[in-house]
């Protein structure tokens, strides 16, 4: 087989993946979760029996495909990493803006990562069910700014039921410099019957990726389930949508969320208590994703706290680790996360030296690509023999013509008695796509490339390079790298091979450009490299000097 045509097909078709998996993801949809009629019915098997406190109906809510969710009184959190509003109506966080990031497209607009806008809904709801207070009731709470100034900041919302002489005080903790989010809910049974207690969270979202996001990078968007026996789950909209939605429903540890490119909201419940997870489709373009809990029953004069943390944020993987076991997962590298993520690791102590991503990137690809030295050689040798091989192979083509037997058992015979493997400048080279492909991953999964700059006109490493220099020269460099290989004896395969630089120039475009910094400087890089190989077995025409020529 020809080495080259190998070496550019494994490529191509890893970059016709990426296009592939980007168009795959279609528009999606979610549904206004715990209904009213959930919220009434009978308690889960297992759950002790109580007769359940009978209370007046909910106000009906608005669901997100009319007029949008029922607004009321709201309070305005500012903290030094969020500004967050909560809703009276379900008391609710309707809106988080992420005060340390900005908006792909909108470079000077905070990230709003949850919002009720009609258009894009995406809010984070928790309650109680058989007739306690849900998302569709209303709360007391004070409206207006409430601003961190010490190292925590409570924000308390109550709900009364006079006729059963219920009391539900719900608290949103905020801390200082912390992504997690504390909700309290302290439950007062001051009437003569027992309560039955069912709490709830849920995150409600619409179906579509982030604005601003790269059609020819594919990032996961949706629900993600975590538990120690099944791992981390991601599931799909589609699938929700069509009911073949596959991920463990119950278990006593774990949590649930949405993920999207670069952040997450998860919903993180206590472990060691039993709790059912759920994903569902609520209406058009809008699903639910989230657990419910039960904690048995509340006498009359007793009093119940329940608590459970909202994490909603970046992924940034220190802060997962930290936050929940497995949220470190949803930075998702996929089945090359034992490669990539020692690899991301690498990257962040450069960084911690240089101050600077970008030249973290060129500095780690450099001593990746020193690293893989010695497989890059065998490989650039070989290339180096099949090259000088060219115009013979050629030349056995035109005497066989269409007898392909024939010609096959030459060019054995030819590569037998040159001592050439026609492999072997394949397989070192195919043994380093793995180490590439994670490094991509690494690189596109990274939250820290977000708004971060390099040099002169690249100020943000996550987004396209504005005036496509770095598109270009890697363009340019990969048409080198092409003229520098084996020339294919077919017209039609040398002309695709030197397409293929204008095809990946114009793909790359599109793409972050901390990741065409690396893809540049790795082609220079094998450039250099691959001139010093043929120059050392070359023939001074640049072509590897056949065994029988070497003196």
């Amino acid at each position: 087989m020809d080495t080259q045509r190998l070496i550019l097909f494994v490529v191509f078709s890893f970059s016709l993946l990426l296009l592939w998996e980007a168009w795959q993801t279609k528009d999606q949809v979610p549904r206004d979760a715990v209904t009213a009629q959930q919220a009434a019915k009978p308690a889960p098997d297992g759950v002790p029996t109580a007769t359940p406190v009978q209370v007046a109906k909910p106000q009906e809510q608005k669901t997100p495909q009319d007029k949008g969710m029922a607004s009321g009184a709201r309070a305005i959190v500012e903290t030094d990493v969020y500004r967050a509003e909560i809703d009276a109506n379900g008391g609710d966080i309707r809106r988080l803006e992420l005060i340390g990031y900005h908006e792909l497209d909108a470079p000077t607009k905070r990230l709003v990562l949850l919002d009720d806008a009609q258009t894009a809904p995406y809010v984070a709801q928790s309650g109680l069910l058989w007739g306690l207070p849900t998302h569709k009731d209303v709360f007391q709470l004070a409206p207006g700014p409430h601003k961190l100034s010490g190292e925590t900041l409570a924000v308390p919302l109550s709900w009364h039921n006079a006729e059963t002489g219920i009391t539900v005080e719900k608290t949103y903790v905020f801390r200082r410099g912390s992504y997690e989010i504390e909700v309290i809910q302290k439950i007062s049974n001051g009437g003569g019957v027992p309560v039955q207690l069912e709490s709830y969270a849920q995150l409600v979202r619409h179906g579509r990726p982030p604005a601003g996001e790269s059609k020819f990078l594919y990032t996961f968007t949706g629900p993600a389930v975590f538990t120690d026996e099944s791992k981390f789950q991601k599931v799909a909209f589609d699938d929700i949508a069509d009911g073949s939605a596959k991920f463990q429903k119950t278990a006593k540890d774990g949590w649930v969320g949405m993920l999207q490119h670069h952040f997450v909201a998860a919903w993180l419940p206590k472990n060691g208590e039993s709790r059912t997870y759920y994903a569902d489709k609520l209406g058009e373009d809008l699903y639910s994703a989230g657990y419910k809990q039960p904690h048995g029953t509340l006498a009359p004069g007793q009093t119940a706290s329940l608590t459970t943390t909202l994490y909603a944020g970046p992924q940034l993987q220190e802060t997962l680790v930290a936050a929940a076991r497995g949220l470190e997962l949803t930075r998702d590298y996929g089945w090359l996360t034992p490669i990539a993520a020692p690899m991301f690791w690498a990257l962040e102590k450069i960084h911690a030296l240089v101050g600077n991503w970008g030249w973290a990137i060129v500095i780690f690809t450099i001593l990746l690509k020193l690293a893989l030295f010695p497989l890059s050689a065998s490989g650039y040798k070989g290339m180096a023999q099949m090259r000088a091989m060219a115009p013979r192979l050629q030349k056995m083509k035109e005497i066989y013509g269409d007898d392909r037997q024939k010609l096959h058992q030459a060019m054995a015979d030819l590569y037998k008695k040159e001592k050439i493997n026609p492999l072997g400048g394949c397989m070192p080279i195919l043994l380093q796509i793995p180490v590439f492909i994670a490094l991509y991953y690494v690189l596109i999964a990274a939250v820290e490339m977000r708004g971060a700059p390099w040099l002169g006109w690249i100020t943000d490493l996550s987004a396209p390079d504005p005036y496509y220099v770095l598109p270009i020269l890697m363009g340019i460099s990969s048409i080198i790298q092409v003229k520098l290989n084996p020339t294919p004896p077919d017209p039609l395969q040398a002309k695709i091979m030197m397409a293929m630089p204008i095809v990946f120039s114009v793909m790359f475009i599109f793409f972050a450009s901390g990741l065409v910094l690396y893809w540049l400087l790795s082609n220079i890089l094998s450039i250099a490299q691959q001139w010093v190989i043929n120059k050392k077995y070359g023939d001074g025409a640049g072509g590897a000097k056949p065994a029988h020529a070497k003196k």
